[in-house]
């Protein structure tokens, strides 16, 4: 568990400030009006310091989902710009809308798709049903040389739960103070560790007793359960 020592505040408000840091799409500033509005003043800056120090250690703790050989997989890739340069977040989800994999490259090209697919059989032990993508050429090559017996479709429009995936990223991105790739791959480690654990299902019936189950979770993987 990681150590609180010589932090003013308990590992409660820390946590949560954490939590609301990297769940919604609110800017530092914002989260910093929140914990005011319980007479807990922290600067904008602490919870940058704190999503910094303690959110991996709070990711790696979180439960993962279990791959099957039934999952349709959506591969995508968003820019991020920092100091002037083109990063490019290759990203694979699931019909839900779940995070399995993602990478930074500085390119947009084979290679790096071919990475990104390596990485997901590689750390989940099989492949999927099937790969939704855009029209690059660059998923096509490389699925023939990973997973050439996995069904390929990229029809127009049929691949936007990649893309929605990458729309809270994109608002979160600039607020982050990324100054480098590997900010941007720690950074992105933890959103989306987080942005998985409360996934939806797609039955509304289940929404409320998930989100109370996910919480749960979080508040375990932080060590604030008592």
């Amino acid at each position: 568990m990681p150590t609180f020592k010589r932090h003013r505040f308990p590992p409660q408000i820390i946590a949560h400030a954490v939590w609301l840091y990297f769940r919604f799409p609110l800017s530092l500033r914002l989260v910093e009006e929140l914990p005011l509005e319980r007479g807990i003043a922290v600067s904008y800056e602490t919870i940058r310091r704190w999503g910094k120090k303690f959110g991996a250690d709070y990711a790696r703790r979180l439960r993962r989902k279990r791959p099957s050989g039934n999952d349709v997989r959506h591969l995508d890739e968003v820019v991020v710009t920092i100091a002037g340069r083109k990063n490019w977040v290759w990203r694979a989800v699931d019909q839900d809308g779940y995070v399995f994999d993602e990478i930074v490259q500085n390119r947009r090209h084979t290679k790096a798709a071919r990475q990104l697919l390596t990485r997901l059989l590689k750390k989940q032990g099989i492949a999927p049903k099937r790969m939704i993508t855009d029209k690059l050429r660059s998923y096509g090559a490389a699925r023939r040389q990973v997973m050439p017996h996995v069904e390929h479709r990229s029809p127009k429009g049929l691949n936007s739960r990649a893309e929605n995936s990458h729309a809270p990223l994109r608002k979160r991105a600039d607020d982050a103070r990324l100054r480098s790739p590997g900010s941007l791959r720690r950074f992105i480690s933890v959103f989306s560790a987080v942005r998985n654990l409360f996934v939806s299902p797609r039955s509304a019936l289940q929404n409320r007793a998930h989100r109370i189950q996910a919480t749960a979770e979080w508040k375990a993987a932080a060590g604030t359960t008592s």
